[in-house]
């Protein structure tokens, strides 16, 4: 039997599953669960050591399609959501913070919150999964940046501007196929000035569900490489989440990195939410990431627990078919080693200072 290879994955949105906006908690991370797509038995099994873990508050009302206008005068219609309010967002973050301590309690050592890259390293060492605090969208922030420096000496490693939905900072794209990203303007000045905090602190930026010009702002002003924690290729399935080849240059020349997304929406060339799609697809953007950025900038961000997998991968405990369909393809041990984890402790070196 091959050995496991030990993945660390750009993106999950399990505290949301096992933590929902209602302050109770209905799943476990640490037992085998039968819903979901992580758990630390599954991960064990799949050779997930670790990831960005989003703290992600959901709208109030439920996403609807709605007529939008992109930059170029193009008419779409687009899965749009509500903005969320700052009281809001702060109070479920402060419940999902609370609870994730108690599971890290609960996990007594198997997982652990992880603050620099010596601390992933020795997860890594320890066969313990790294838990990276992320904020997909950053509602509970106030627009001064008052509270970023506690919630970074709190464990904040990663954030999004933005979800796909605007806010104070920045603008998300809403959700459409065929579409351009480029819908909406570019970063607020508080999101420009968010972008300078987060430079200045050690703190990640992610531009997946950020807009083109957003995009472009973020990569004009940041300091620290440029990275997609969930993102497809735009070429491949013309989805407003995916990133155009211009984007994917400036990732290469910041040294950046892509996380490969694996929401069947964001994978298939017709853009459906139809799970039948086999593993060769997921490589298929790998492979294109590969051919214009090289093997230093790509990597695995799943997207577990917030979207719909393909049936051939089901959860984190199927990540070694996925590994077997790109050795097939020819991958070497070293380009696996990097696409699952080396590239990752790399771009965070370089962010977190």
């Amino acid at each position: 039997m091959t050995e496991l290879l030990t993945i660390l994955d750009g993106h999950n949105d399990t505290l949301t599953r096992v933590f929902p906006p209602k302050d109770e908690t209905t799943r476990s991370l640490v037992k085998r669960d039968t819903q979901g797509h992580i758990d630390l038995p599954r991960a064990r099994e799949g050779g997930l050591a670790g990831g960005f873990f989003a703290v992600f508050i959901p709208s109030e009302t439920k996403s609807e399609v709605r007529p939008i206008t992109a930059n170029d005068g193009t008419q779409i219609d687009a899965l749009c959501a509500d903005p969320v309010s700052r009281d809001i967002a702060r109070a479920q973050t402060e419940s999902v913070l609370r609870r994730t301590a108690e599971m890290f309690n609960e996990a007594d050592g198997a997982i652990r919150l992880v603050r620099t890259v010596e601390d992933i390293e020795g997860c890594l060492a320890d066969e313990v999964v790294a838990c990276i605090l992320h904020y997909e969208g950053v509602e509970m922030l106030r627009e001064d940046l008052s509270d970023l420096e506690s919630d970074y000496q709190r464990g904040l490693r990663s954030l999004g501007p933005v979800w796909s939905r605007s806010n104070a900072f920045a603008h998300g794209v809403p959700f459409a196929h065929p579409c351009t990203p480029d819908i909406g303007p570019g970063l607020t000045d508080a999101g420009k000035e968010l972008v300078r905090r987060c430079n200045d602190l050690g703190i990640m930026l992610d531009v997946s569900h950020l807009n083109y010009r957003g995009f472009m702002d973020l990569a004009e002003l940041t300091t620290a490489p440029v990275v997609a924690t969930h993102c497809g290729v735009h070429a491949i399935c013309a989805s407003s989440r995916n990133l155009l080849d211009d984007q994917l240059t400036i990732i290469k020349e910041t040294n950046g990195i892509v996380g490969v997304n694996f929401h069947v929406e964001f994978l298939r060339p017709d853009g459906q939410e139809k799970a039948d799609v086999p593993l060769t697809v997921i490589a298929d953007h790998l492979d294109y990431m590969v051919d214009h950025m090289g093997i230093e900038h790509v990597a695995m961000g799943s997207d577990f627990d917030g979207a719909t997998m393909p049936d051939e991968l089901g959860d984190c405990a199927g990540l070694p078919r996925l590994v077997d369909v790109l050795r097939d393809r020819g991958w070497s041990e070293e380009d696996l080693l990097a696409m699952a984890h080396r590239n990752w402790l790399r771009v965070l070196g370089d962010s977190w200072r």
